[in-house]
């Protein structure tokens, strides 16, 4: 990642722990403007019935390649299963929204997802720590979906 892209999610990162902002903003935003702008642990899906939007989110996330590293149903490869009953980071929407926006370990620029307080609950053998999807993904919305997805093929949320 370069040095301008690393600079301004720092930047905004520091905004946001030093309250700079106000909580949940309406409309849609980018991750990475999301992220900056909600007090920890105050992301939350707009989608409580996440059945009703997971195809969509499979969609999207089949076309971030997300499936290169977590496999297309979501049974893992080189990155942790998202099919498993225990998540490494946990399964709060606030920490799946930063994990992805932000990346984890070597991967997060500035290490803000760990800077963040945020600590491995569980353990898998994955080859590398997560990119940061803040860029990529396009809005909000669409990591909202993405996530919807991701907890459909849970085995705690599965019927």
């Amino acid at each position: 990642m370069n040095r301008t892209i690393s600079g301004t999610l720092m930047g905004l990162i520091a905004a946001a722990a030093v309250g700079g902002g106000g909580g949940a903003v309406e409309g849609t935003m980018t991750p990475i403007e999301r992220v900056a702008s909600t007090p920890m642990g105050q992301l939350k899906s707009p989608y409580a019935d996440f059945a009703g939007v997971a195809e969509e989110g499979h969609k999207i996330y089949m076309s971030l390649d997300c499936n290169g590293c977590h496999g297309g149903g979501g049974g893992g490869g080189m990155a942790a299963p998202l099919t498993n009953p225990i998540w490494i980071y946990g399964d709060a929407d606030d920490t799946l929204f930063r994990l992805i926006t932000l990346g984890t370990g070597k991967l997060s620029p500035g290490d803000a997802f760990g800077k963040l307080g945020y600590t491995r609950k569980g353990s898998e053998a994955v080859v590398g720590p997560m990119p940061p999807y803040g860029e990529i993904i396009k809005t909000d919305d669409d990591l909202w979906k993405i996530i919807a997805w991701i907890r459909s093929v849970n085995s705690r949320r599965r019927p």
